[in-house]
């Protein structure tokens, strides 16, 4: 059971200085035990284990997607918070709660309260007495707060981006062992408690765009420490693979002058060195020179990254933007209904295979059309083994000898039936297609869009308050008694070895006036907003970033990504020119002498409601880099 102590506090997001901060500590350890809503929270249990002086553990659970399956799921009547708190906080709260560590957690969603309500019976059932707050968006239409099917939340599912004030609060007031928020901005999570630690105050800017450069960098989780990185296709990528089974999660220690470094756990897999800081420095982000958070715009163009071992990165030259270094308005995230989405996949195999796909979704167009006409421009197929991805080199032909593949069409319909009527043409390929299809399976399902808006701080209200369990059990009971701990694995004597393996490479000049694929002279990670895409190219030897400028240009850019924008495999009269809404904006960032390219309207209507089987395009990296260029 669960006793409110304290009366919820309301406040507007204008920015108030902090009235006479306190430095509690000349050092604060922050880190991430969860990147996105399906890390793995074994993972932060053992970096709870392994780094004892961390006083904060960040999960963050919470990105567009999994907002838009909040909200779908709260509309239903089912969670508004993530349904995995429960999994989550039964392993990490005893050892949390016995070494002091504050938990904080987008895992709120839409419903704070409710995941409050979970944390503390799980607590209870645990035998532990602790203190949850929760720090979350209110939604004031006429002067009073709504209800969303039955539980407290923000009006009709809109979630604001919130800074770290909230948080701060929290701590400043509760001192609670787990803080749960709506949406806050994902590294105002991990800025928050520098802010409350170190003394900080919100006009210290050059203070600020460190610790939000250190949180962009945790926030991914293993992103960081040697998780989607390594590549076999990239001499300097390549990693056996145990070295990606232990995968360390990152943690930051920051001081009060705003010194950044980053770590793993020592003996752990992966890798962590300065061509993984960049990629993920590089992850999100549009305009290097004005990274937008709700506490502080950073300029990241001169951040670089010095190496001091194996397992920690010093990071250092972020700054707050030149132009804007405090945003006026805020990001607010409203849900709509963007249309039915209905799709099928079959399978094909041995000769011929191409030709009976190809059968297949002439059949189905076909079909469509016969029963609701004009339908068809909503549908886009590809082959699945072939080029689902559009991952290969422009005049490449891929379609010569594939043995295996998978037909997937799918649609977005602005009616029900007109999505549900696309799965019974696709079944009936089983009777009335070609031979030797198999595997059918079909499916459709509501998707929403969060349609995006800038509003003022004084329109976006916010409140805290905290709540005790109540339990008379003592904090040494069995439930969480040491022994009762997964045990760790036995670290492989062979990581030491396999860690170093990058320092032996010698990185030098990528050979003139030869055709080369781009994976040998670059690296890069790809990362969307909306219906937009970012990529980075990191040159493997610095200089070379000036001789890849003269190649990756705007126009380039176009061409190697207009086959994004086919709606068919095989349809001759698909050919189309690249959109007059697509644009592409190309950033130099010289502290880790990369480029930052940025794509407009390339994702087909963003994660929430594209038709591509890679919703989010972070396989666009592998598209870019498959490229054969000509250096000079």
């Amino acid at each position: 059971m669960a006793n409110p102590d304290v009366k919820e506090i309301l406040c507007d997001c204008v920015i108030n200085l902090r009235e006479n901060p306190k430095r509690r500590r000349e050092t604060v350890y922050v880190g991430c035990g969860a990147g996105f809503g399906g890390d793995r929270p074994l993972a932060a249990l053992k970096l709870l284990q392994r780094v004892e002086e961390l006083n904060y553990l960040v999960l963050e659970c919470l990105a567009e997607r999994t907002l838009a399956d909040r909200w779908l799921s709260m509309a239903s009547g089912g969670l508004g918070y993530d349904p995995r708190v429960s999994e989550w906080m039964q392993l990490l709260l005893p050892l949390a709660v016995e070494r002091g560590t504050c938990i904080i957690t987008n895992m709120g969603a839409i419903d704070p309260s409710g995941a409050q309500k979970k944390v503390l019976e799980v607590a209870g059932e645990l035998g532990l007495t602790i203190s949850v707050s929760v720090a979350h968006e209110v939604h004031f239409e006429t002067g009073s707060g709504s209800s969303f099917g039955g539980q407290y939340c923000s009006a009709g599912g809109t979630s604001t981006y919130l800074g770290a004030a909230p948080i701060v609060e929290c701590l400043e007031k509760y001192q609670p062992n787990v803080i749960i928020t709506s949406r806050v901005a994902d590294a105002a999570l991990f800025l928050a408690p520098m802010v409350y630690e170190l003394g900080w105050n919100w006009n210290d800017l050059e203070l600020l765009a460190q610790g939000t450069l250190a949180g962009h960098l945790l926030e991914c989780g293993c992103q960081l420490t040697g998780g989607y990185f390594m590549h076999p296709g990239d001499q300097y990528r390549d990693m056996a693979f145990p070295l990606l089974q232990d995968l360390s999660l990152p943690y930051a220690e920051i001081g009060y002058d705003g010194k950044v470094c980053v770590s793993k756990v020592e003996g752990s897999g992966g890798i962590l060195n300065t061509s993984t800081c960049a990629e993920q420095l590089l992850y999100e982000i549009a305009d290097p020179s004005a990274y937008i958070t709700p506490d502080v715009v950073i300029d990241i163009r001169g951040v670089s990254f010095l190496p001091l071992s194996d397992c920690k990165v010093q990071c250092s030259g972020a700054k707050p933007s030149s132009n804007t270094s405090v945003p006026e308005k805020l990001l607010r995230l409203i849900p709509k209904e963007c249309g039915w989405k209905g799709w099928g996949e079959i399978s094909y195999g041995g000769n011929g295979s191409i030709q009976r796909a190809k059968a297949s979704e002439f059949l189905v167009r076909s079909w469509m059309e016969e029963t609701i006409p004009g339908v068809n421009h909503c549908i886009l197929s590809y082959v699945i083994g072939v080029d689902s991805l559009k991952a290969t080199s422009n005049g490449t032909e891929s379609w010569q000898s594939c043995g295996d593949i998978r037909l997937r069409m799918d649609g977005l319909f602005k009616l029900k039936e007109h999505a549900v009527q696309l799965t019974k043409e696709f079944t009936a390929l089983y009777t009335n297609g070609p031979a030797g299809g198999g595997g059918i399976s079909t499916g459709h399902k509501m998707e929403i869009v969060l349609e995006k808006r800038l509003v003022s701080r004084e329109s976006v209200m916010w409140k805290t308050g905290l709540q005790h369990t109540n339990t008379s059990e003592p904090e040494t009971s069995e439930h969480h008694s040491p022994e009762k701990m997964p045990k760790l694995p036995k670290e492989n004597p062979k990581n030491l070895t396999m860690r170093g393996y990058q320092s032996g490479f010698h990185h030098s000049p990528a050979p003139s006036g030869q055709k080369i694929p781009l994976y040998s002279v670059a690296h890069s990670r790809a990362g969307d907003k909306g219906n937009d895409i970012n990529f980075s190219i990191i040159p493997h030897y610095s200089p070379d970033v000036q001789r890849l400028k003269l190649i990756i240009t705007p126009q380039w850019v176009k061409h190697v990504m207009s086959v994004l924008l086919s709606t068919s495999s095989f349809l001759e009269l698909d050919a189309k020119p690249m959109d007059e809404n697509v644009s592409v904006e190309i950033y130099d960032v010289e502290g880790i002498h990369a480029m930052n390219v940025v794509v407009r309207n390339i994702l087909d209507g963003g994660v929430n409601c594209s038709r591509r089987i890679d919703r989010h395009g972070k396989t666009i990296s592998d598209l870019i880099l498959c490229q054969q260029v000509v250096l000079i």
